[in-house]
C-alpha cells in the first residue's frame, strides 16, 4: 500500500509504484474528475496539482509524488482561486464537450494563483500545453480574466 496526499487527505493505494497518477486517482480512488486525452502529457486534460504546481498526471508515476500534495479538479470549487475560475468558466459559457476542461480549469487556477493580474501572454504561456478540440480558447481566456477581476 502506498499513502498519498490527495485534496489535503492520507489515501491508501494498492498500485506499483510505477502506476501513473491519473490511473492511481480514477481505477484505484475513483477520483475521475481529471481525465485522460492522449497519455503523452500533450494535450492536459489530465492537469492536477503537484504542490500547487501543475503537472501531467497522464506520465508521473505515484512514486515521483509520495510525500507531496497532490491536489485534483474535485477539490476546486472549495479553493477559493479554484472557486472563481469553476464560476467564470459557467459565466463566459467556456465548455463545449467539457472533455479537457478540468485539465484547462487547473491549470488557469494554477496561473491566477501566481500571477492575479495576468496578460494575454501570461495566459497563453500558462495554457499552452492544455488542448481544446473545440477551439473555447478565446472563452477560456476571457473567463481567466474575469476570474482575476473577481479575486482582485
Amino acid at each position: 500500500m502506498i499513502t498519498l496526499n490527495i485534496n489535503g487527505k492520507d489515501m491508501q493505494v494498492d498500485a506499483d509504484p510505477s502506476t501513473p497518477v491519473l490511473w492511481a486517482l480514477r481505477d484505484h480512488l475513483n477520483l475521475t474528475g481529471t481525465k485522460f486525452g492522449c497519455g503523452a502529457a500533450l494535450c492536459g486534460a489530465c492537469t492536477v496539482h503537484l504542490n500547487g504546481e501543475p503537472i501531467r498526471s497522464c506520465i508521473t508515476p505515484i512514486s515521483a509524488v509520495m510525500g507531496q500534495k497532490i491536489t485534483t479538479i474535485e477539490a476546486m470549487e472549495a479553493d477559493k482561486v479554484g472557486k472563481a475560475v469553476q464560476d467564470a468558466w459557467v459565466k463566459h459559457d467556456v465548455p463545449q464537450c467539457g472533455y479537457c476542461q478540468s485539465g484547462q480549469i487547473m491549470s488557469a487556477t494554477a496561473l491566477l494563483r501566481k500571477n492575479k493580474h495576468p496578460s494575454d501572454a501570461d495566459i497563453d504561456g500558462a495554457m499552452s500545453g492544455n488542448i481544446c478540440r473545440c477551439g473555447t480558447y478565446q472563452r477560456i481566456r476571457a473567463a481567466i480574466k474575469d476570474a482575476a477581476k473577481t479575486l482582485a
